[in-house]
């Protein structure tokens, strides 16, 4: 119990001396990770449902080589391929989204900064120091998201190339 409250202090600690962008960048890398982990369940555990039902529905028909057929065929590999590829768009969009919150950051912890030499007439550096690392963590931490999600997100892509590759393959047409 001892270890939570240890980490939660200091989470708590560093999320002060980054600002309120962090904050932010946290909630983006909730969601990111929530749609990655939803993806890799899919891909594991109810893709093979789905892909069962599609082959179940092909094995089944008769004529595998008219105008028809095939036309159902393209329709059971688009259904497929939509659910295969779904929300890999938002999380391609979520890691890009997240270096710009951490500019954002930066940008804000700039504006500390200026503001406190405008005030202070630039003598204090502490003060300074404490605005420039106000500026840096939201930047660090916004392409930490975008690293760890930039990889995550490559491995679900060649993941839905493979399962589409394999569905095109299993369905065939006579």
């Amino acid at each position: 119990m001892q270890f939570f409250y240890n980490f939660s202090d200091a989470l708590f600690a560093f999320m002060q001396r980054g600002g309120d962008v962090l904050y932010l960048i946290g909630l983006l890398a909730f969601v990111m990770w929530f749609l990655i982990f939803e993806r890799m369940w899919f891909y594991f555990y109810t893709h093979k449902t789905y892909l069962g039902q599609s082959m179940n529905e092909w094995d089944q028909r008769q004529d595998k080589s008219s105008w028809n057929s095939k036309a159902i065929r393209d329709m059971l590999i688009s259904e497929n391929e939509i659910r295969i590829d779904k929300n890999l768009g938002l999380i391609k969009m979520c890691v890009g989204i997240a270096p710009l919150f951490g500019l954002f950051g930066t940008i804000t912890g700039m504006i500390e900064v200026f503001h406190l030499l405008a005030v202070t007439g630039g003598g204090d550096a502490k003060a300074m120091a404490g605005g420039v690392s106000r500026s840096t963590i939201p930047a660090m931490a916004g392409l930490a998201v975008a690293l760890t999600g930039t990889l995550a997100n490559q491995f679900l892509v060649n993941r839905a190339q493979k399962e589409k590759d394999l569905l095109v393959d299993q369905l065939v047409a006579e």
